[in-house]
């Protein structure tokens, strides 16, 4: 059994131990001392890093009563003494007590003021995520939750962790029961909250800081809240006060003008976004009506073919299907370069040729996929050709259907 002085002293930062078991696990070699202030991963916290000898610590696990150090690299034991000395990453430990002290003001929050129950909790990298027996969530009740639990932070309130005998449990108010049933430790805020917990925290909530929701969305029935502690909440604040800084820079107007500001933009964009599609809309018509003009007599069809170095397949479809449109005896070709090569065939309603089978036996040239309607098809590819060879190619394609079909007549 391994001593957890992670409990005795929760500001233990370094500590010697006797090696009780070395060896290798799945390729990585580990380490178990007799005592150690390594936190290992449980209840939601993730576990302690550090050094061992020197040897950086990678991950803790509790298996059993043994306490379990996986290391980068084996230690190196040239001394005689049979002690190691261990030194955890003080500011990774500080930072999960934080967090961790903040999940359980929080959740006592919403559970005093809304009666909702935490029923999911993740300590992530970055921020921490509570998950709420609540239907929903609006601004009025984070505004509340978070108001409590920043008055019960700079209350200072004692914090008192300890394992608790069966009957001194039956008379404590649990926030919830505890899930194991020998060893049970709580973790008590003063006249807040008392809450089983194998956690590492400080000993007053002010160590805590303060605590910042930063949104919520519903969850499997539930609320996910996710939010921010301490040193995380004013490297948050930090953030956005910057970007708030440049906003307020670019857009030459005070902090509280930027939402109106904001819209403005967004409407006068929408505002340009609409023109645009107008006088797009127009060039597109009158491209077809220049094209349709200019098409080329064959086989008693109406031909317009068109390269072009890049265009989207969109625009191409939208002109394709505007001269077809004017025209039922046409027939559209079109052939756009850039990384990928793409294709349009379409024809008009007089045409007896199929444009997705002329589509199928131009693609191979191209490597490309693609399919459509006898009506209009498209599709794309990669191929070393130019455009030019490939509507060539195209074009021979059509011919060789149209002569076909006039000599069926």
């Amino acid at each position: 059994m391994t001593r957890k002085l992670y409990y005795e002293d929760v500001y233990l930062r370094e500590f010697t131990a006797h090696i009780v078991e070395i060896g290798t696990a799945n390729g990585t070699p580990y380490v178990v001392l007799d005592q150690t202030a390594f936190y290992p991963t449980g209840g939601g916290q993730p576990c302690d890093h550090g050094s061992i000898h020197g040897v950086r610590v990678v991950d803790v696990e509790k298996v059993g009563e043994r306490i379990v150090h996986h290391l980068a690299e084996p230690l190196s034991l040239e001394s005689s003494d049979p002690r190691v000395y261990g030194q955890i990453d003080w500011d990774r430990r500080f930072d999960h007590m934080q967090q961790h002290t903040g999940q359980h003001i929080l959740s006592a929050a919403f559970e005093q003021l809304f009666h909702g129950e935490t029923v999911g909790f993740h300590l992530g990298r970055e921020t921490v995520t509570v998950d709420i027996t609540l239907p929903a969530l609006d601004q009025e009740i984070v505004q509340q939750v978070e108001s409590l639990a920043n008055r019960i932070v700079f209350e200072n309130r004692i914090i008192q962790a300890r394992f608790v005998e069966p009957e001194e449990l039956k008379q404590l108010p649990l926030r919830k029961p505890p899930q194991v049933r020998e060893n049970i430790r709580i973790v008590t805020i003063t006249d807040f909250d008392h809450n089983p917990c194998g956690g590492t925290h400080p000993e007053r909530t002010g160590e805590g800081g303060p605590i910042k929701i930063l949104s919520w969305e519903r969850y499997k029935g539930h609320v996910r809240v996710e939010f921010v502690c301490g040193w995380r909440a004013l490297k948050e604040m930090s953030e956005k006060q910057q970007i708030l800084r440049q906003l307020i820079l670019q857009l030459t107007c005070g902090e509280h003008e930027l939402p109106a500001n904001v819209i403005r933009l967004l409407d006068e964009r929408k505002d340009k976004e609409k023109a645009l599609q107008e006088a797009c809309s127009k060039l597109l018509d009158f491209e077809a009506n220049e094209w349709v003009k200019q098409s080329v007599p064959r086989h008693g069809i109406h031909l317009v073919t068109r390269t072009f170095a890049e265009r989207s397949m969109q625009e191409m479809q939208r002109l394709a299907q505007q001269i077809t449109a004017r025209d039922p005896l046409a027939v559209v070709l079109f052939v756009s370069g850039g990384t990928k090569t793409q294709l349009v065939f379409a024809r008009g309603s007089d045409v007896r040729v199929e444009m997705n089978a002329l589509l199928k036996e131009t693609l191979p040239l191209i490597a490309g996929k693609g399919g459509g309607t006898p009506a209009i098809a498209q599709g794309g590819g990669v191929t070393s050709q130019s455009p030019d060879e490939v509507l060539a190619h195209a074009v021979n394609l059509l011919e060789q259907k149209l002569e076909q079909i006039v000599k069926g007549k």
